[in-house]
C-alpha cells in the first residue's frame, strides 16, 4: 500500500504489480528476497519492510480499497481492515547501511498522508466501519513509540470523521502505559482488546474505561480450534457490560480468525464426541452471535446447553485425561529428575563410544526435499504408488544422503528427515 520497494528491485512507480510483489517475497534469479519473520508468535508469517530516511513512500496499491468494492458489489458490507501506520514502522527495520538505530516512527509524517488517502476513498467508497491494527500496543513501548500513537490518531482525526473507527490490538496484554494511549487516542471510536490472552487488559478495563468508545471483548479464541467456554464468556461480559454499558460493549473474538480452520462442516470423518469439542472460524462466529444475543436477553439455551455438555465431555474424556499418565506424574520423585552421573562421567562414556573429535561436525539434520521426493510423496498420498514403492524410495534417499555424509568425512550422521513435513500441516492432518 505504502510503496515502499527496495531500489533493488527496480520498480519504476505506479501501481505495484505481482512479478515485483513476488520477487519481493521470494527473490529472483538477480535479487535476494526481503527478510521474512513471525507475525508475533503465530506461525503467519510477514516480509519486513526495509525502511530509513531517504525512502519514497506513495500510494502504490490500491488492494484495500479494489476488495473493499468488490465486495459491496456483492452485496456484502465488510469492514475493512489495516495495519496501524505505527505498528507498520514498528514492525519494519532499518535498510542496509542504514544504522541501525535509525528512529523509524521519526517516518510517521511520510505515510499519514497515503494513510488518509486510503481512508478518505474507503469513506467515498460507502464504507462506514474501519479497523485499524495496532498490535505493536502489546509490546514494551518507550515514551517516544508511545507518542507517536497519539499523534498518528491525532492527525488521522479529520480523515476519519463520518466513519467509526477501530483500533485493534491482540495476542497478549496491554501494558499498563499503552492501555492509556490507546483509550486516549483520537479520531476513533473503539478499542479492541484480546481478552483470552490479555487477563491484565481485562483488569485495566475494569479500573476504567473512556465512556465514549466501544469496548471490542475478544472474549472467543480466534487462535485455536476449541469450542469457548460460553458460559465464562457471558460471565466476563456482564462484567464488562457494568462498566461500559450495554450499549457500548461488542462481543468479538481475541484476533483474526485466519488463525484457526475454516468450518467444521467440511469435516465429514469425525465422530460426534469430538466434533462437538471443536470450533472453527464459521462456529466461532457462531458463537460470537450466540454471547452478543444472551447478552441482550435472547439467550439460546438449547446452544448454551450443548456446549456446556460438550466442554463436560471433553474434561471426563480418556481421550484427554489419561489416568496412567497422571499417576506416574504424581508419583514423581525429586531424584527423578536428575541425573545419575555427572558431566564428567557423561562425557568420558560418550567418547568411549563414540570418539568424536573435540569439535565434531554435523548437519542441520534436514536435507532438502528434492523435486524427486516430493513428487514421490505426491503420488502415495494421490494412491498412485504402493506402501512398498513408496517406503523403498524412501530408504533409497537415506541411502544417498549417508552415502554423501560419509564421502564429506561428517563425524556425526543424520538420516536427513526425508518424510518430514511442516507441524501445522502434519497436526492439521490428524483432524
Amino acid at each position: 500500500m505504502l510503496g515502499a520497494v527496495p531500489s533493488r528491485y527496480n520498480w519504476t512507480g505506479g501501481e505495484i504489480g505481482f512479478d515485483t510483489y513476488f520477487s519481493m517475497a521470494r527473490g529472483n534469479a538477480s535479487v535476494p528476497a526481503m527478510e521474512m519473520t513471525k507475525w508475533f508468535d503465530t506461525n503467519y508469517h510477514f516480509i519486513v519492510p526495509e525502511l530509513g530516511p531517504d525512502v519514497k513512500f506513495s500510494y502504490a496499491s490500491h488492494k484495500a480499497v479494489t476488495e473493499y468494492k468488490e465486495a459491496k458489489a456483492l452485496g456484502v458490507d465488510t469492514v475493512p481492515v489495516l495495519v496501524g501506520p505505527v505498528s507498520y514502522l514498528l514492525l519494519s527495520k532499518p535498510a542496509k547501511g542504514v544504522e541501525k538505530n535509525f528512529p523509524l516512527v521519526s517516518l510517521l509524517d511520510k505515510i499519514l498522508p497515503i494513510y488518509k488517502e486510503v481512508i478518505g476513498e474507503l469513506k467515498a467508497a460507502g464504507a462506514s466501519w474501519i479497523q485499524l491494527d495496532e498490535p505493536t500496543l502489546v509490546k514494551d513501548l518507550d515514551a517516544h513509540q508511545l507518542q507517536a500513537f497519539t499523534q498518528a490518531y491525532s492527525e488521522l482525526e479529520s480523515s476519519l470523521s463520518g466513519l467509526n473507527a477501530i483500533v485493534e490490538t491482540y495476542f497478549a496484554d496491554v501494558p499498563a502505559e499503552a492501555f492509556k494511549t490507546l483509550t486516549g487516542l483520537k479520531g476513533i471510536n473503539g478499542v479492541g482488546f484480546d481478552l483470552i490472552r490479555g487477563e491484565k487488559s481485562l483488569e485495566l478495563i475494569k479500573a476504567g474505561f473512556p465512556a465514549d468508545k466501544y469496548l471490542f471483548a475478544g472474549v472467543v479464541d480466534g487462535r485455536n480450534i476449541w469450542a469457548n467456554d460460553l458460559a465464562a464468556s457471558v460471565a466476563t461480559l456482564t462484567e464488562l457490560e457494568a462498566i461500559v454499558g450495554k450499549d457500548k460493549l461488542v462481543v468479538s473474538t481475541s484476533c483474526s480468525l485466519q488463525h484457526t480452520a475454516v468450518d467444521l462442516v467440511n469435516e465429514t470423518k469425525f465422530d460426534s464426541e469430538l466434533k462437538s469439542w471443536l470450533a472453527f472460524a464459521a462456529q466461532k462466529i457462531l458463537e460470537v452471535n450466540a454471547l452478543a444475543k444472551a447478552l441482550a436477553g435472547q439467550k439460546d439455551e438449547e446452544f448454551f446447553s450443548a456446549n456446556a455438555a460438550a466442554l463436560a465431555s471433553r474434561k471426563s474424556s480418556p481421550r484427554v485425561t489419561n489416568e496412567g499418565v497422571q499417576k506416574a506424574a504424581a508419583a514423581l520423585r525429586d531424584s527423578d529428575h536428575r541425573r545419575t552421573t555427572n558431566v564428567s562421567a557423561r562425557l568420558d562414556a560418550q567418547q568411549k563410544k563414540l570418539n568424536l573429535p573435540i569439535l565434531p561436525t554435523t548437519t542441520i539434520g534436514s536435507f532438502p526435499q528434492t523435486v524427486e521426493l516430493r513428487r514421490v510423496r505426491r503420488e502415495y498420498k494421490a494412491k498412485k504408488i504402493s506402501e512398498d514403492e513408496y517406503v523403498n524410495a524412501i530408504k533409497e534417499e537415506i541411502n544417498k544422503v549417508v552415502k554423501l555424509q560419509e564421502e564429506l568425512d561428517i563425524d556425526v550422521l543424520v538420516h536427513g528427515e526425508p518424510e518430514r513435513n511442516d507441524m501445522v500441516e502434519y497436526f492439521g492432518e490428524q483432524l
